[in-house]
């Protein structure tokens, strides 16, 4: 393609090539002209600065720096910035919606790996899998088969909170299997959660009824501690939280306690702090089951990041409008 619009990577250098490798790169670079050998940590270098006085789209990642209002001037022809990341919150100020510059997220892309995640966790804690390791490592003896009470998948209900992309992308894969799916949400009305397939209920109700419960709300400051020592105490016996979403979301100590009595497990990829400290009980508590932030894209699955930032440049430079644009005007509410 001629005249390809000069493009920059402004991210930790050590992603491109997790995220862009060769096949993925090559598509991209159809698109824009694009230098993977310059990967634009600090957006203030003489270096980078010449380049980026040029640059039509940058390509961003984890490790972008903020785009504020000295960055943007140095580079007066920007007009998209195509993350290849989920969250844009750590690097977009409000100079780019001043500017009107187009803004896009990979965030689709990765919610994937996180909903399956989230969907083998819901089936594994149906089948007490988690706690029925713990006690056969500990007793050494079986129940036997179709002996254990209170366990199992048929029609349970799961409980949704947040129809984030991730809760929306569970809900889809939760659809072959015989559950009963239930959501809260704040900003979704009865209208939307019966175009999903799924009640709608306030959070204190989706806590008392639901066997789990998966957590896929955005982190904000309503977000914060949203599920505390009240919340927890809603739960019924034997329940199990699952989330994904942002350690803050759960007051820790609240669910520390929860667990040191028994009554309910938790599984967590995300935990408040992260990573958590050495001492931190949970480690140890029978009844928690953590991992260590790996629900969202690994390995493999870090070139689909890539690949969806690869197209959103080819509809960029066709005139197409971006799949995946983030509305700024949202921030406020969205992860």
């Amino acid at each position: 393609m001629s005249q390809r619009p000069q493009a920059l990577f402004a991210l930790a250098a050590e992603h491109v090539p997790q995220v862009f490798p060769p096949e993925v790169l090559a598509r991209l670079r159809e698109s824009v002209d694009i230098d993977p050998g310059l990967v634009a940590h600090d957006l203030t270098s003489p270096g980078v600065r010449e380049v980026l006085a040029r640059t039509e789209i940058l390509v961003t990642g984890w490790g972008c720096p903020r785009l504020d209002e000295a960055v943007l001037d140095a580079a007066p022809r920007l007009r998209a910035v195509l993350h290849s990341a989920g969250s844009v919150k750590s690097f977009v100020t409000p100079a780019l919606r001043e500017r009107k510059i187009a803004v896009s997220s990979a965030a689709a892309a990765n919610a994937l790996p996180v909903a399956e995640y989230t969907l083998a966790m819901i089936l594994l804690a149906g089948k007490d899998v988690l706690a029925a390791r713990e006690r056969l490592r500990t007793t050494r003896t079986s129940a036997g088969w179709g002996l254990v009470p209170g366990i199992g998948n048929h029609g349970r209900r799961v409980g949704v909170v947040g129809a984030s992309r991730i809760g929306r992308r569970v809900l889809e894969l939760l659809r072959p299997f015989d559950l009963r799916p239930v959501l809260t949400d704040p900003y979704v009305d009865e209208r939307e959660a019966a175009a999903l397939g799924v009640p709608l209920l306030p959070l204190d109700e989706l806590l008392r009824t639901s066997g789990i419960v998966t957590v896929h709300a955005p982190e904000t400051p309503r977000t914060h501690r949203m599920i505390g020592r009240r919340e927890l105490a809603l739960m019924p016996d034997g329940a199990v939280l699952i989330n994904t979403a942002r350690g803050s979301l759960i007051d820790h100590d609240a669910l520390v306690a929860e667990l040191r009595t028994g009554r309910l497990t938790a599984i967590l990829d995300v935990t408040d702090p992260e990573p958590l400290p050495a001492d931190s009980p949970l480690y140890d508590l029978p009844g928690a089951f953590v991992t260590p932030h790996l629900a969202g894209s690994q390995g493999n699955e870090l070139a689909r990041l890539g690949l969806a930032v690869a197209q959103e440049a080819e509809r960029l430079v066709t005139g197409a409008e971006l799949a995946h644009a983030v509305d700024l005007a949202d921030l406020d509410r969205v992860a």
